[in-house]
């Protein structure tokens, strides 16, 4: 027999006759059980024992130690530390009863010995051996024994519950021994295959937290048929910080009066932290209090606090209690930064940010956040650490930039874009860079500004940056110290010192050389090159205000000299122009009233206007340099870009008469929103002496620049984006200003390759226009053909036409007639009188306008009764019924014919000749239209009518759209035998 060494009968013996006596009471520790079974310590299994061991070795002073070994559906937990006693075994019989009382309280992490009831979870016969005995617990033997009793009430209460009795209230006394080197086991044969699986689960799932939760413990091995897995030597793998105390008695009363009265009698708390030292160890995501909670947390560490917990013992209970310790989590939070600080950790991303996981995570997040700015957590740019409260984050700042700052900006601290967040939560002071800026300035040396500037070389790439930059002070090389690096110029080795020495008085700003840095250039600084100080506003200043300088010649030099060692650079500066320079008398005269003597320039511009350039001058910097400038060897042209020609640039405000030029040549008469892309206008036009023009006119047609701004029409687009060709300013300037010795227009005259009709009309050119370049003369005015022709040359032309005086024969008029018909521009007013076909004697005369038509077909030539004939066809006959305002004859005859006529079939020589006659025609014995005899006509249908063979021929080819056919038509007609022949030749047409 069982030797019973923790009186296990009689505690069976107590429970029985208490259930015997109040049925109620077993059903009440049935349901607490119950309760604890399938609630609160469902899956808490390996946990609980755990827990149990710690505190057997926390009692027996020694090494905690836990095996468990899961094999043959059996679990094993053996452990170390003080073995079973009969208090024990009454503590595990006893449903929330504890045998730790108040004497351990301050080592100890149990919750009263109901713990112990995880194991129902997996198991109905869970059985507790130890050095000292052994007690077993079972679910059928607790039926048994309660129908030994044969209690009715108690067998109703079993029967209502289907044979469901409880585990662990009757213990009964066992053999065995825990493994070698263990004082305590609890052996689990698992019910079922669920519960083997909710084990190896619970045992896959067992980390370091159990070790850090249970400081008893050192060791925890676990064993299966395919794993062997042991914890230990967690502090390796974690950052710890632990913090415990013992509530006063005046605390515990306030903070522990809602608590069960066993909770009462454990006056002290703990916390304990810890970081992983592995950025890929993963943290669980709940709040340990200390063993794992349902409690979620979202910070970056492991919490472990003895949280009161609530009777599902999954959740952190809500009161005072919970209220300290989330106080005393969060100092011991803060402690723990500060000592990752003082080691050189980055803790920012340990501060918290985002949205809380739950409650309690909002709680402590908010106390640590209230914790956090008082305490010294954040590395300053110069080593101290400081608090957040004291912390100063210049933004936009990176660390090279904020190494420089730091001994201007006390507390400043380095800050990632990504520690924003953390930073805002801290309350850290936020410096804008812009502010910083404005607060530098100094008597720091131009080096120590370079080392500045170096150290912007990263944020310089950001545009927002660049802008908070715009105020950046910057030394100068006559040492001031100006903000802003924009405009500024880097002194390269291009230009002498001497030459920017010159321009100093006028404000040319440098960069003090030992503070010249690339950076200068991303904020706006421009390296000085010839070009960019000639662009400098500066410079523009000193040459326009050159004549009253105090040494002009300096100014001069200093402009030449750059210029003469690339005269590109002074491309489009046409304000340099504005230089003066010596003349060869010695006065100062601006470069554009300079010429070369003995030059083309010199030749023909007027004496009064210009001067010659004094030798030196030109010796010393040379022909190339002084033209770029403005100097004239040649006629000089200004070149403008994006011109709008309601507000010309100041470039062509000079020229002579461009104002009258943009309004003659804007789309409509209106420069607003009307544009030139590129323009080129030959200057000094209005200095041309008036014998020069022969010789001025020879020299734009032969240099390449002049010809191209004197013949390349000006392309205008106006407001609707529509192009127009104008003639060039100097086209248009020489056609409204060049007289001859007549007191006439050079333009509007006879070029001397006019067609020989139309020059008939026109005024003769001077013969030394004969050796002009063909486009030089178009031009300027001259007119080759009725393309040429302007308004007015077109009202001279149709008013001299109309001269009664002048003898035209038909060709003639009949050739220019059909070219005036095509022009899309008109005089100012039609003419009163129109030069006609004089039908009735051949020839041509003059008569009013009203008694003209225009003809556009020739069917209507037969209609003399009419009145006078302007002969044209197609767009032409529409066009000089506009010009001379006369009707088409259509529009004043009807055009019908006066009878029927007699229906016959074209012959089949003519259709194969000419396929598209009609195939039938109408003749007439005497054929009239409108009262008027004709010889052939074509009426509205299409329809061909005839008198005559001839008007057949003439009818059959109108009527098909061949008119060219008519006398091939007439051909065949009279001569039929010839139509093999015809036949032939039309053959090769």
């Amino acid at each position: 027999m069982t030797e019973d060494v923790f009186g296990a009968m009689g505690i069976r013996e107590r429970v029985l006759a208490g259930w015997a006596a109040a049925p109620v009471r077993f059903r009440e520790d049935a349901n607490a059980e119950e309760e604890l079974a399938l609630g609160g310590y469902v899956d808490r299994l390996v946990i609980e024992l755990a827990q149990n061991a710690a505190d057997a070795a926390t009692r027996a002073g020694v090494p905690g130690r836990v095996l468990y070994e899961f094999r043959a559906n059996t679990l094993v937990v053996a452990n170390t530390g003080v073995p079973l006693d009969a208090a024990g075994v009454e503590s595990l019989a006893t449903l929330r009863a504890s045998a730790k009382r108040v004497e351990q309280a301050g080592s100890s992490v149990g919750r009263f010995g109901v713990g112990f009831s995880a194991v129902l979870a997996v198991t109905d016969e869970p059985v507790v051996l130890s050095r000292t005995g052994g007690v077993r617990f079972s679910k059928a033997d607790t039926a048994s024994a309660i129908a030994d009793l044969e209690n009715a009430a108690l067998d109703t209460e079993l029967r209502r519950r289907d044979g469901q009795a409880p585990v662990l209230r009757l213990p009964f006394a066992t053999e065995g021994e825990p493994p070698a080197g263990y004082d305590t086991a609890v052996v689990l044969p698992l019910r079922d295959e669920a519960a083997a699986d909710l084990v190896r689960r619970l045992l896959t799932e067992a980390d370091d937290a159990l070790l850090l939760a249970l400081p008893g413990l050192e060791r925890i091995e676990i064993e299966t048929d395919d794993t062997h897995r042991i914890l230990e030597n967690a502090a390796d793998r974690w950052h710890i910080h632990r913090a415990a105390g013992t509530f006063t008695t005046a605390e515990r009363e306030h903070l522990l009066a809602d608590r069960p009265t066993e909770e009462r009698t454990r006056p002290t708390w703990s916390v304990v932290w810890a970081l992983p030292r592995s950025p890929l160890t993963e943290l669980p995501r709940v709040v340990h209090a200390p063993t794992p909670t349902d409690e979620p947390f979202s910070l970056p560490a492991l919490l472990l606090a003895t949280f009161p917990l609530d009777s599902t013992r999954r959740h952190v209970a809500k009161g005072p209690l919970t209220d300290r310790l989330v106080q005393e989590a969060a100092t011991s939070y803060a402690e723990l930064l500060r000592q990752r600080a003082d080691t050189g950790d980055d803790v920012l991303r340990l501060v918290p940010t985002g949205l809380p996981a739950g409650a309690l995570d909002r709680m402590l997040r908010d106390e640590i956040l209230r914790v956090l700015p008082g305490s010294p957590v954040l590395p300053a740019v110069d080593g101290t650490i400081l608090r957040p409260s004291e912390a100063v984050v210049v933004d936009g700042a990176d660390e090279a930039f904020n190494e420089v700052l730091a001994p201007l900006v006390p507390g400043l601290i380095h800050a990632r874009r990504e520690d924003r967040l953390a930073l805002d939560a801290l309350q850290v002071r936020r410096i804008e860079l812009a502010e910083v800026v404005d607060q530098l300035g100094g008597e720091e040396p131009p080096g120590w500004w370079r080392t500045l500037y170096a150290a912007l070389s990263t944020m310089v790439t950001d545009p927002l940056i660049r802008e908070s930059l715009g105020t950046l002070p910057v030394p100068l090389a006559d040492g001031r110290l100006v903000r802003g690096a924009r405009g500024l110029l880097l002194p390269g080795p291009e230009i002498p010192i001497d030459t920017l020495a010159a321009f100093g008085e006028y404000g040319v700003r440098v960069v003090h050389p030992d503070a010249v840095d690339p950076v200068l250039e991303r904020l706006g600084a421009i390296t000085a090159t010839p070009r960019s100080l000639l662009e400098d506003g500066a410079v523009r200043a000193a040459v326009e205000h050159s004549a009253e300088a105090d040494d002009p010649d300096a100014i001069a030099h200093a402009v030449l000299s750059m210029v003469a060692a690339d005269p590109t650079q002074a491309d489009g500066l046409w304000w340099l122009s504005d230089l003066v320079l010596r003349d060869a008398d010695g006065e100062l005269v601006p470069a554009n009233a300079l010429v070369v003597a003995g030059s083309d320039a010199q030749a023909v511009l007027d004496a009064d206007e210009v001067a010659p350039i004094a030798g030196d001058v030109l010796d010393r910097y040379g022909l190339p340099a002084l033209e770029a400038v403005g100097v004239l060897a040649s006629l000089g042209v200004v070149a403008a870009s994006d011109v709008a020609l309601d507000r010309l640039p100041e470039a062509l405000q000079d020229l002579d008469g461009i104002e009258d030029w943009a309004y003659d040549v804007a789309p409509d008469g209106s420069r607003y929103g009307a544009g030139v892309g590129e323009l080129e206008a030959i200057r000094d036009l209005d200095w041309i002496t008036d014998d020069s023009w022969p010789k001025v006119l020879q020299l734009l047609g032969s240099d390449p620049e002049l010809r191209r701004a004197l013949v390349t029409q000006v392309r205008v687009v106006g407001p609707d984006d529509r192009p127009l060709g104008v003639p060039s300013y100097a086209a248009w300037w020489i056609r409204e200003h060049v007289l001859l010795d007549d007191g006439e227009p050079l333009a509007g005259r006879a070029d001397p390759d006019a067609e020989p009709v139309l020059a008939t009309f026109l005024d003769e050119a001077p013969a030394w226009t004969a050796g002009l370049d063909p486009e030089v003369r178009t031009a300027v005015g001259l007119v080759r053909d009725v393309s040429d022709l302007d308004a007015d040359g077109l009202g001279l032309v149709l008013d001299r036409l109309a001269d009664p005086e002048r003898d035209v024969d038909e060709a003639s008029i009949l050739r220019l007639r059909n070219r005036l018909g095509t022009l899309a521009l008109f005089p100012g007013a039609a003419p009163a009188h129109v030069r006609v076909l004089d039908a009735d004697g051949g020839g041509t005369r003059v008569t009013d306008a009203d008694g003209a038509v225009v003809v556009d077909g020739p069917m209507w030539v037969q209609r003399e009764d009419l009145g006078g004939f302007v002969i044209g066809s197609g767009a032409a006959a529409d066009g000089l019924s506009d010009l001379f305002d006369v009707p088409l004859a259509q529009e004043v005859a009807e055009g019908k014919i006066d009878g029927e006529g007699t229906a016959a079939d074209v012959p089949e020589i003519v259709r194969e000749l000419v396929p598209e006659v009609p195939a039938a025609w109408w003749e007439h014995e005497e054929l009239t239209v409108d009262g008027v005899e004709v010889s052939w006509w074509v009426d509205a249908e299409g329809a061909p009518h005839a008198a005559t063979f001839d008007g057949l021929a003439k009818a059959l080819a109108w009527a098909a759209g061949r008119w060219d056919q008519r006398h091939v038509i007439r051909a065949v007609l009279n001569e039929p035998d010839r139509s093999v022949e015809l036949l032939v030749d039309a053959v090769y047409d």
